[in-house]
């Protein structure tokens, strides 16, 4: 497993440079998917002054809340308030309101690249990553890239990338503050495979995380 790790001074300093690494990214185009939760709003909002290629850029979601349109509780709505008006043409949101989301996780699946050029992961503080949450079935998923989970988690079902999916992509940036993420953090840093983020494998995977989730001081790396 490839994974490097660069720690930063504070979570302000870890998104500008996660949007930093996500602009490095793109050539003449980039297919993107980015994960939910607080953490990478900055780094969102930060992208929309980068120098992406826009009008060849597409930004999937890594996963998504099965939750009504423009509720707190989605991904989405906090994508859109990062991106001003004139970048969200780029979004493909995940279709979570369909009355069969199996299907409908398919047809997000078909709408995908064969492989996304960066997949941006956060991490839960009990090891889970995108919708790859604890004790689902969905973790066993291994013939295909996008499924929903089985069961609730904090109160929704998801829909998300699945393993095959993440291992696909060209590469994977994960953003990581807070020291509630330390534990979690850690064992993602030794390959630990009793949680799902330990077990999302890829070639080129690069770590941003801040001093308090790290637990050492700015510029020390792995």
């Amino acid at each position: 497993m490839g994974l490097k790790l660069e720690v930063l001074a504070d979570a302000e300093a870890a998104a500008r440079r996660g949007a930093e690494l996500i602009a490095a990214a793109a050539g003449e185009a980039l297919t993107l998917a980015v994960s939910g939760g607080g953490t990478p709003r900055r780094m969102l909002a930060l992208l929309a002054d980068a120098p992406l290629p826009w009008e060849a850029t597409e930004i999937f979601q890594a996963d998504e809340r099965v939750a009504a349109p423009g509720s707190e509780d989605r991904n989405l709505t906090h994508l859109v308030l990062a991106l001003p008006i004139e970048r969200q043409a780029v979004l493909r949101p995940m279709p979570v309101t369909s009355h069969d989301l199996e299907a409908a996780a398919r047809e997000y699946e078909e709408s995908l690249p064969a492989r996304l050029d960066l997949v941006h992961l956060g991490l839960g503080p009990d090891g889970h990553t995108a919708s790859l949450v604890p004790g689902d079935p969905v973790l066993e998923v291994s013939d295909r890239r996008v499924a929903v989970t089985a069961g609730e988690y904090h109160g929704y079902r998801r829909m998300t990338l699945t393993y095959p999916a993440l291992a696909a992509a060209r590469g994977i940036l994960w953003l990581v503050t807070g020291e509630d993420k330390r534990a979690a953090l850690a064992g993602l840093l030794d390959g630990d495979r009793s949680i799902p983020a330990g077990r999302v494998e890829n070639d080129q995977m690069v770590v941003i995380a801040d001093e308090a989730a790290a637990g050492r001081p700015a510029g020390a790396s792995q």
